[in-house]
């Protein structure tokens, strides 16, 4: 059954990981059974179950929010190249699995927080291209009204806390959210997501002892994607098993390549934080770009092992796979849905450049809390610049 004759005219459904899209799908929810790539690794645990349930919507679903999020890192890494995108940015193409898994297993009241590469992880959280797009471009209308750009993407309804610039501090403030969870008996967890670059900083253990002395809802997302930088993990890494880390916390090596095994670990991980407190995910994925758009990606590492990976374990052609498997979609319905993804993506980045800059005024904005009537003053110290609302 093809997506045509799944589709419904009379029932228009939004999906669930982006407020921009509406797309007319299947409401067929008949469970379809799918079996990770790869077994859990374990430890400190027993791994979850390699079947994982799901449904012809939520195939379709992941298959075109990962096109979607594919699309829109390589658009960014355009604009930047135009010099329309300005200071760091780092891009998550090859890594969408993660983020689109996470999102499945869990809901809008658990908490995220994660660093730098974090354009995809917002919009899974519901962000829309015109904002993502807008912050890049250092427009008004970005989620962070333009003054975060690339690396400080935020959306508090969502509980998405951020986009964070300093290597691994987003670890401790992320233990910190899990332990106001715990005191507000909230039943929802944290993700506190880093990389395997970040995996050997101090604060982390610091933040991980505090989470299992205290049975936190905090689990440490390791997006192992073998290279810190320019750095490969087994250069900077005594022992990369990322996962067992912890020592006396429990971890799970997953493929962070396949949507369904993250959906299932971070199922399995919310479950075991709630009633236990802290675990680790390593998530075994690949960035293809480099480390930042200042990195050409090819002085560390070859083109062909770039180029195996994308044809062995490319986490959007996986759920392609899938839905021509289990008759979904054609080829042709595919392509379409592709072709409509690019002009949603060029709509969005030319609504993007006609919205404004910030006011100068914003340069003085949520830096004081509001009310103290603080003054600036200018290098003479004698006019007042400004007056702080």
């Amino acid at each position: 059954m093809a997506l045509s004759r799944l589709t419904s005219r009379s029932n228009t459904i939004t999906r669930p990981f982006s407020a921009v899209f509406s797309r007319l799908i299947s409401t067929d929810t008949t469970p379809i059974t799918i079996e990770t790539s790869l077994p859990f690794t374990a430890h400190l645990c027993d791994p979850p179950s390699r079947s994982v349930e799901s449904s012809s919507q939520e195939l379709l679903n992941f298959f075109r929010t990962m096109a979607l999020m594919r699309r829109m890192e390589i658009a960014a890494d355009s604009l930047y190249k135009a010099k329309l995108i300005r200071g760091f940015c780092h891009l998550y193409d090859g890594q969408e699995a993660v983020a689109i898994g996470m999102e499945a297993a869990i809901t809008k009241k658990d908490a995220i927080i994660t660093a730098y590469r974090d354009h995809c992880i917002f919009l899974g959280r519901g962000g829309s291209l015109h904002e993502v797009f807008s912050e890049l471009m250092g427009r008004q209308d970005g989620c962070s009204r333009g003054k975060g750009g690339s690396m400080h993407f935020y959306k508090k309804e969502s509980s998405f806390y951020g986009g964070h610039g300093i290597v691994g501090a987003q670890v401790p403030l992320g233990v910190g959210i899990a332990f106001a969870q715990k005191y507000s008996k909230e039943e929802a967890v944290t993700f506190a997501m880093y990389g395997d670059g970040a995996a050997n900083q101090g604060q982390l253990f610091e933040a991980l002892n505090m989470a299992a002395l205290w049975d936190l809802p905090a689990i440490l997302v390791c997006e192992n994607n073998h290279y810190g930088m320019g750095t490969a993990e087994w250069r900077a890494a005594k022992s990369p098993s990322y996962y067992k880390r912890g020592d006396y916390v429990p971890g799970l090596k997953v493929d962070g390549m396949d949507a369904f095994a993250v959906k299932q670990a971070c199922k399995f991980a919310k479950e075991h934080a709630l009633e236990k407190g802290p675990i680790i995910l390593e998530m075994d994925t690949y960035r293809y770009h480099g480390h930042s758009m200042s990195d050409p990606g090819s002085t560390y590492r070859t083109r062909d092992e770039i180029s195996g990976v994308r044809q062995e374990r490319d986490p959007i052609e996986r759920i392609k796979k899938l839905v021509l498997a289990h008759d979904l979609a054609t080829e042709k319905e595919l392509k379409d849905m592709e072709k409509e993804i690019r002009k949603e993506v060029d709509d969005a980045i030319a609504k993007a450049k006609d919205c404004p800059m910030p006011e100068p005024s914003e340069l003085f904005t949520n830096v004081y809390v509001k009310g103290y009537g603080t003054e600036t003053f200018g290098a003479d110290r004698k006019e007042v610049k400004a007056v702080f609302p």
